[in-house]
């Protein structure tokens, strides 16, 4: 969502959501987990296809994060690709 909001709008400011709040929703907390992965697969599909076509100027737009100030989706990939192997390295911990 941010990436397509920061390569259609011109510096659009990111809103913040209570990421706790929305792992207690009932889809979230009864739902079989292989439901999850499959979504997960699928827009993985999907980003990589759009990252793909992306040039160095796409990366370099920015968006208006609540906390850091202006970022670019070079930022964001960043971001995204460690947090990416953080939840990796829970599932590992876990044995999951």
């Amino acid at each position: 969502m941010r990436f397509r909001l920061t390569l259609t709008e011109d510096k659009p400011t990111i809103k913040p959501y209570q990421e706790a709040e929305w792992a207690k929703l009932a889809d979230s907390t009864t739902e079989d987990p292989t439901v999850s992965v499959q979504i997960l697969s699928g827009l993985h599909h999907r980003w990589h296809c759009m990252l793909e076509a992306m040039t160095e100027a796409d990366f370099a737009r920015a968006a208006i994060h609540p906390e850091h100030g202006p970022v670019t989706l070079d930022w964001f990939l960043q971001l995204y690709a460690w947090h990416g192997r953080h939840h990796i390295g829970h599932l590992t911990l876990t044995g999951q």
